[in-house]
């Protein structure tokens, strides 16, 4: 958790507009189980980037509750505050069923009505607005919605918000996008569509030595498709287990994409991507055993 503060300090020096912090829970891989509260520490420590979550997984909580926690952050650090939002769990079903408050039966499916009840509390003035607190005022974070499905860019679309489709989990998301963009309909949020995609993206000096920094979320990515949590691990353990596969390090996993390379590769391929999605903003995503190399990787992306 330090080295997320320490990397959005550098992130903010080196000129990155964003920086988001993802929740997921119940894994020894990944820190962040609540990135609201990494959010203010961050946000204490930077100056000009904006933070934000990618995202909160709403359906664990009181659209309340998550209005009034990113009216306290946007109130706190003005204009520079992201609230994204997400569908999915980001855990197991036993670790999604004990965040529950009331696990007599399952929870609702019913994240439109959610995500429309959070809107509401950004939109004071909005005639007929049936939400609770009418006299009290929040201030508002930038709202996106996050997605890696065809009904994410439905529900984006239909809403009014920028859209930020998670390439690094499913790669065939540009006909997506350009559902989304066909289908929008202005809001307060947008008047116009935005997009933006999340991609993979481990640089280094060369390509053979970005290729051996991606080994590690290489091999917790194939543990995690068989159903095996773990830690993320050192570049050596996990040459020697991808090696073990029978199969070239780059087509593992399969059916993700995984950009690695010199400054200049991983730049063609950012924009390539940034082109096929037509988005206007590209979220560079990566797991590294690392700190001094990760840190490395998005100082060469930001040069190139």
């Amino acid at each position: 958790m330090r080295n997320s503060i320490d990397l959005a300090r550098h992130a903010d020096e080196l000129g990155y507009h964003r920086y988001w912090l993802a929740e997921h829970h119940g894994t020894p891989g990944l820190a962040c189980a609540s990135p609201e509260v990494m959010i203010g520490p961050i946000a204490n420590v930077t100056s000009k980037i904006r933070i934000g979550t990618g995202g909160v997984m709403l359906p664990h909580y009181s659209p309340l509750k998550v209005a009034e926690t990113f009216s306290m952050l946007s109130g706190l650090y003005p204009g520079r505050i992201d609230l994204g939002l997400g569908r999915a769990p980001g855990t197991s079903q036993a670790v999604s069923h004990a965040l529950q408050r009331d696990r007599r039966q399952p929870p609702p499916d019913d994240f439109p009505r959610q995500l429309t009840e959070l809107l509401h509390y950004f939109k004071p003035d909005e005639e007929g607005s049936s939400r609770p607190l009418r006299n009290v005022h929040f201030h508002t974070p930038e709202p996106w919605l996050l997605g890696s499905s065809p009904q994410s860019a439905v529900w984006a679309a239909e809403f009014g918000l920028p859209y930020c489709f998670a390439d690094f989990i499913n790669p065939e998301g540009a006909t997506f996008a350009h559902v989304y963009k066909q289908n929008f309909v202005p809001s307060k949020w947008c008047a116009q569509p935005r997009m933006a995609v999340a991609a993979w993206a481990i640089c280094a000096e060369t390509d053979e030595e970005a290729m051996l920094l991606s080994a590690s979320f290489r091999m917790m990515a194939l543990h995690l498709f068989r159903g095996q949590l773990i830690a993320v691990p050192p570049v050596e353990c996990a040459i020697e287990f991808l090696k073990s596969e029978g199969l070239p390090m780059h087509v593992l996993p399969a059916g993700r994409r995984i950009i690695t390379g010199s400054p200049e590769k991983v730049r063609a391929s950012l924009h390539a991507l940034a082109g096929s999605y037509g988005a206007e903003e590209v979220m560079a995503v990566n797991i590294m055993f690392d700190h001094a190399a990760r840190k490395r990787s998005y100082e060469l992306i930001s040069t190139a």
